[in-house]
């Protein structure tokens, strides 16, 4: 259940601070909270940070179609492999993760999908190379090329990336952030639907926010109770190899049960897991 946090890289005072929360990633972000006028400070900042990493720390360049972009993978190629990690913006296309991967070998490829196009191939694009660590959505951006009011509009597009990063045998994606830092009530719902559709963790734009991800994220005491019954009772009960066991309470325990209460468990415990 990891906690992501962006951080304007222009602004060295908000990066302290960033970098001295619970966040168990730091994400340094050179594109949409970077002003065209300091995308060049901004690059800077992140090279002299990456020289010596005081935790792991990830880079939102910008558009790669742009000379932002290129710049900032120039800069990156020159630093490896100092950085956790690129996240990379509006992909669509196969090639264009491949040419990537090339100008930073060795890194991890975060793949940040925006549009209908990206989303309609995620599965191809969480394939495209071994470097693709993660993929994921970036909202803002998708709902306005779908013309969607809220997020009740992105339920299909937020599942099919669950799915594709599964069948990709990727890590089950984090959510997009949301972007209203006073609506902590409102986070705490999202997070409840994201994590029912199968996200695990979420990013954050304020340092406000992580608590209530991770406490939405965190399994809670009755779901780990539930799950180390399961365990324990098939465990007990399967002793003759049948591969299912009743409950006392009328339940029924197979492998697909078990092996979902054991993620449960390892979320709990801080791991990844099973189905990750």
């Amino acid at each position: 259940m990891p906690t992501l946090l962006y951080v304007p890289a222009d602004r060295p005072d908000r990066v302290a601070k960033a970098l001295a929360t619970a966040a168990d990633v730091v994400i340094l972000d050179l594109e949409d909270a970077v002003a065209p006028a300091h995308k060049d400070a901004a690059r800077e900042h992140v090279s002299g940070l990456l020289a010596d990493p005081p935790r792991p720390i990830q880079v939102r360049v910008n558009d790669v179609r742009t000379a932002w972009g290129r710049a900032d993978l120039a800069a990156l190629a020159a630093l490896l492999p100092a950085t956790d990690g690129v996240r990379l913006p509006k992909i669509e296309s196969v090639d264009q993760v491949r040419r990537i991967a090339e100008l930073v070998p060795g890194t991890g490829l975060h793949l940040l999908l925006e549009s209908a196009l990206g989303v309609e191939r995620a599965h191809d694009l969480a394939t495209a190379h071994p470097a693709v660590a993660s993929i994921g959505l970036g909202e803002a951006d998708l709902k306005a090329d779908l013309g969607v009011a809220d997020e009740t509009g992105l339920v299909w597009a937020r599942s099919r990336v669950v799915v594709a990063a599964r069948a990709a045998g990727l890590p089950a994606p984090v959510q997009s952030v949301h972007p209203d830092i006073r609506d902590l009530d409102g986070l705490a719902a999202s997070c409840r639907l994201g994590r029912a559709l199968g996200f695990r963790g979420r990013a954050a734009i304020h340092p406000a926010q992580l608590p209530v991800i991770a406490e939405v994220y965190r399994p809670t005491d009755e779901e780990i109770a539930a799950a180390r019954r399961v365990v324990a009772a098939y465990e007990e009960g399967d002793a003759t190899g049948t591969g299912a066991v009743a409950l006392p309470d009328g339940g029924f325990v197979d492998l697909a049960v078990v092996r979902q209460a054991r993620n449960v468990l390892a979320e709990a415990a801080g791991g990844r897991s099973m189905t990750t």
